[in-house]
C-alpha cells in the first residue's frame, strides 16, 4: 500500500513538473524562452536547497509529507482561479477548441489593459470561425511513431537526457572521500546552478544545438579522463574533472528537456517531452546498482556511459536550430523542420505573433492580426519574416 501510495505521490510531481513547463514555454515569445525556463529552474533549484531545512523543522517523515502535500494542494487550487493559471491559448487553437480559446485569449486581452475595441475585432474573429462547430482534434503519443523528423529528434534528444541523467553517478562517485555526505548534496545542487546559469548566458547567444553540443563533449572527456587515468592523477584534478563533469551533465540533461520542448509540435508537446523527461530518471535509475557495496559493476557502468557521451556528439549533429524561432503547431509543422548548414546559423525570427499563422489549423491568418492587437505586442505581424 505504502509503495503505491509513493508511486502516485510521484506521478502527481510529475505530472504537475511537466504541465507547468509546457504552459510557461507555449505562452512566451521566441526571446523569453529560454529565459523564463531557467528562471524557474533557478526556482527548483532553490527548493532543493530548503528542503534539507524542511526536514530538520519537521524532524519527522509523516509531518514532512504533509508539509509537502499542503504546498501542492495549494498549487492545485490553482486550478479553480483560471486567473492565475491558465490554458494556453495555442495549444486550444490547435486542437480546435474555440470556445475555451476565446475565453482564454479575452483574459489575456483584459489583463493586458488593451481596448474594448482591440478585444471586440479579436471576439468576432473567433465566434466566425466558430460557425461550423468544429470539434476538437486530440493527437495521441504514438503518432510521433508514424513520422520521421519528430521521430529522429525525440529519440536524439530523449537519448542525451538520458546519458546526462546516468552518467552524473560516475562523478559523484569521487566527491565522497572528499565531502562530507551534506556538503556533496549542497555540491551537488550548487552544479546544477551554475549549469542552469552557464545556459542563461550562452544557449540564446550561440543556439541551442552548439551548446548541447559542447556540454556533451565536455561530459564525455571528462568521463573518459577519469575512466583511464584516475590513479594517476592528483587529487585536485580528479575532483576538478568531476565538478565539470557533474555541472556539465546537468546542462545536457536540462538543455535537452528545453530543446525537446522547442522543436516538438504543439498538438503533441506535452505527451513528447514525457517519454523525454521519462528517459532521463531512467537514467538517475542506474546510479543505485552501481552503489551497491562491493559492486563490480561501476567500471561498466562507466565505460557504457562515456561511450554512449561520445556517440550522442554525431547525433546532436543531426538535431534542427530553434533559437528564434517559432513553436511548431501541427505534426506537419515539425516534419518540415530541417537542420542547418553546421557554420551558418538560420534567420531568428524574434518578432513571430503568439499564434504564428502556419501553426494554427485551416486559414486562422485573420485571427493572428486580431490577437496582436489585443495583446499589445511591440512588433506588428508584417514585421516577421516572410512564411514559407
Amino acid at each position: 500500500m505504502v509503495l503505491v501510495a509513493r508511486m502516485l505521490f510521484g506521478a502527481a510531481l510529475a505530472g504537475a513538473f511537466l504541465s507547468l513547463y509546457v504552459a510557461r514555454l507555449e505562452q512566451c515569445d521566441p526571446p523569453h524562452r529560454l529565459e523564463v525556463t531557467m528562471v524557474a529552474g533557478f526556482f527548483w533549484i532553490a527548493g532543493e536547497l530548503l528542503l534539507p531545512g524542511l526536514a530538520v523543522l519537521c524532524r519527522d517523515w509523516r509531518v514532512l509529507q504533509g508539509a509537502v502535500t499542503m504546498i501542492l494542494a495549494l498549487l492545485a487550487a490553482c486550478w479553480w482561479c483560471p486567473a492565475l493559471l491558465l490554458e494556453s491559448p495555442r495549444w486550444l487553437l490547435a486542437t480546435q477548441q474555440l470556445e475555451r480559446a476565446r475565453k482564454t485569449l479575452q483574459a489575456l486581452a483584459e489583463s493586458s489593459g488593451r481596448g474594448a475595441d482591440d478585444q471586440g475585432s479579436l471576439m468576432a474573429e473567433l465566434e466566425t470561425l466558430a460557425e461550423g462547430s468544429p470539434q476538437p482534434r486530440y493527437h495521441a503519443v504514438c503518432e510521433i511513431f508514424s513520422t520521421r523528423v519528430i521521430w529522429k529528434n525525440s529519440v536524439i534528444l530523449g537519448f542525451t537526457a538520458f546519458i546526462g541523467s546516468g552518467i552524473r553517478h560516475c562523478f559523484t562517485r569521487n566527491l565522497a572521500p572528499h565531502l562530507p555526505r551534506f556538503s556533496s548534496y549542497l555540491a551537488l545542487v550548487g552544479a546544477e546552478a551554475v549549469a542552469c546559469l552557464f545556459l542563461c548566458l550562452t544557449a540564446e547567444r550561440f543556439g541551442r544545438r552548439a551548446v548541447l553540443l559542447l556540454c556533451t563533449v565536455l561530459t564525455g572527456i571528462s568521463s573518459l579522463l577519469l575512466l583511464a587515468l584516475t590513479q594517476y592523477l592528483l587529487d585536485l584534478i580528479v575532483l576538478t574533472l568531476s565538478v565539470v563533469g557533474i555541472t556539465a551533465s546537468h546542462a545536457v540533461t536540462m538543455l535537452s528537456i528545453f530543446f525537446a520542448s522547442e522543436v516538438l509540435p504543439t498538438v503533441v508537446r506535452g505527451a513528447g517531452l514525457g517519454l523525454i523527461v521519462g528517459a532521463s530518471f531512467v537514467g538517475k535509475a542506474a546510479a543505485p546498482i552501481t552503489a551497491i557495496p562491493n559492486s563490480r559493476g561501476f567500471f561498466l557502468h562507466h565505460l557504457v556511459f562515456a561511450s554512449f557521451a561520445i556517440l550522442s556528439v554525431l547525433s546532436i549533429m543531426l538535431l534542427p536550430e530553434s533559437q528564434g524561432r517559432g513553436l511548431p503547431q501541427s505534426l506537419q509543422d515539425g516534419e518540415s523542420q530541417r537542420r542547418p548548414p553546421l557554420f551558418r546559423r538560420p534567420p531568428r525570427e524574434d518578432h513571430l505573433p503568439l499564434l504564428a499563422p502556419r501553426g494554427i489549423p485551416h486559414d486562422y491568418s485573420r485571427l493572428v492580426s486580431s490577437t496582436k492587437r489585443a495583446l499589445g505586442p511591440r512588433h506588428s505581424p508584417a514585421a516577421a519574416p516572410p512564411q514559407t
